[in-house]
């Protein structure tokens, strides 16, 4: 079976076009608000999938907010002038796609700061928004089983649009 993965330590472009295709097709607003959500995780893990999600999202006509404990910023240079909320109960009010992912910090790189359970995604914090997360995940660590089982999750359909994702990109490069 093939592999086409394209992940890096800052950016993994591949999963975004996925992501950019999910929000897409379940977009129920012209202009959707979008929160992506630090989550707490035992290993500290890259910044790879949150980068690329935020310099995708730019490129969508997205309402975009960020939201993590101090100390969890993400480098400014993808982050500029996208607004930044370290309440996690503010930022999801009214949002229609909410985005859950671990990263470490920034600076110092890969730390672990907090392992504040209270960051994790439940129903009650997710309300009527869709959830996505690249997978795979903690269950009841990042996000409750009830949300990740849920109607409103789109993990499964996030997944199999990393197929579509990636043969638009081969098309694309072998020119047909």
């Amino acid at each position: 079976i093939p592999v086409i993965n394209l992940e890096g330590t800052l950016g993994h472009p591949l999963q975004a076009l996925a992501d950019a295709i999910t929000i897409t097709e379940n977009m129920t607003v012209e202009r959707p608000k979008v929160v992506l959500s630090w989550a707490p995780h035992p290993r500290a893990l890259p910044h790879a999938v949150p980068h690329s999600f935020v310099r995708m999202a730019q490129q969508m006509d997205l309402d975009l907010v960020i939201t993590h404990p101090k100390g969890y910023e993400l480098d400014p240079r993808v982050t500029q002038h996208i607004p930044i909320e370290y309440d996690q109960n503010e930022a999801l009010k009214g949002a229609d796609f909410v985005y859950v992912k671990n990263w470490s910090s920034y600076s110092p790189y890969g730390k672990i700061l907090t392992k504040d359970a209270n960051w994790m995604m439940d129903q009650k914090k997710l309300g009527s928004a869709f959830f996505m997360h690249c997978l795979p995940v903690r269950r009841n660590v990042v996000v409750a089983g009830e949300v990740l089982d849920g109607k409103k999750s789109l993990v499964i359909e996030q997944a199999n649009n990393r197929t579509y994702a990636a043969q638009l990109v081969l098309k694309k490069l072998l020119g047909s």
